[in-house]
């Protein structure tokens, strides 16, 4: 599947434009992380952008969440590290995530909300003026952007990353896309 079919697919199933730039966000980050640890770039950045392709089909019964996913990718043959790492970054389902692919989705869907977040209480407004140290404040911050759960965030450590360099690596690519996530 090329970015563009990817695209297309997406379109067809979210129309929340939100929803979308996570999912561009999310992209963004998993290809930054996949040259940081010598991954495939173009397997993990579709990972990215159609990891909640399901999202609003099932936002009333989350834990058929990822389980769609499943059934709208199968017919692109797309590799089975990918449908699994989709099925697992939803914890109802309990799916272990045992490849590198999946545990970069898990520590990565909640950081993006979270750099969101941080850049919309900045003074500015946009992700460009925000550093690191920035985000790790309202990180330590328990009721600010409470969706965004801190401890899978913080499972980047199972990439052999700290929060530090995680948030960095993270930030770094959602700025390179800020105008398509109008940050």
């Amino acid at each position: 599947m090329t970015r563009e079919e990817a695209l297309n697919l997406l379109k067809k199933y979210v129309k929340n434009n939100n929803l979308i730039k996570h999912m561009l966000a999310t992209e963004a980050i998993m290809k930054a992380l996949a040259r940081r640890l010598n991954e495939d770039e173009e397997l993990w950045g579709l990972t990215g952008l159609l990891h909640d392709v399901d999202y609003e089909l099932t936002e009333k019964e989350p834990e058929k969440h990822s389980l769609l996913s499943e059934e709208i990718l199968k017919p692109y043959n797309l590799p089975l590290e990918m449908i699994e790492a989709i099925k697992a970054h939803n914890e109802i389902h309990g799916f272990s995530r045992n490849s590198l692919l999946a545990k970069a989705l898990y520590a990565i869907d909640p950081l993006t909300g979270l750099i969101v977040a941080s850049a919309l209480v900045h003074p500015e407004r946009k992700l460009d003026p925000l550093d690191t140290e920035f985000i790790l404040k309202k990180f330590k911050e328990k009721s600010f952007a409470r969706g965004a759960n801190r401890e899978q965030i913080k499972s980047c450590e199972e990439l052999g990353l700290n929060l530090d360099e995680f948030i960095s690596i993270g930030l770094s690519a959602m700025k390179s896309i800020s105008r398509e996530l109008e940050l």
